[in-house]
């Protein structure tokens, strides 16, 4: 998917947008990549604050449907910290009129930490 995602002020960000590749019905964004999107964005919050981490558990809550073609924001921000506990909300918005697309609470336990990074691609 090669996605860049960043850290602007404790917030996790990134763009992408959708093509036909990632179609579940016609014209749509499969509701499994949308999920892929914020679980990724959500997980990076963590990695780009040099963290390993896994999803324990997530919620998903799909707004509207993602039209193939569209560009997209993800945003990833920490909501609690509790130990090992991280919460964190991820969001998808267009990016040409911010409309919510899908949103995410995520529980990520956190496995260590590695190293300090602020930006990183991934496939």
């Amino acid at each position: 998917m090669n996605i860049k995602f960043r850290l602007e002020d404790e917030v996790c960000r990134a763009e992408w947008q959708s093509s036909a590749a990632y179609m579940g019905y016609e014209g749509v964004t499969h509701g499994g990549i949308q999920f892929c999107l914020l679980d990724d964005v959500m997980a990076n919050l963590l990695y780009l604050r040099g963290f390993t981490c896994v999803t324990a558990k997530a919620d998903v809550r799909f707004r509207n449907p993602l039209g193939i073609g569209e560009k997209v924001e993800l945003f990833g921000r920490l909501i609690n910290r509790r130990g090992p506990l991280a919460i964190i909300e991820g969001q998808i918005q267009l990016a040409k009129d911010e409309t919510l697309i899908a949103e995410s609470t995520g529980h990520f336990m956190v496995k260590g930490r590695f190293r300090t990074s602020q930006s990183t691609t991934t496939d």
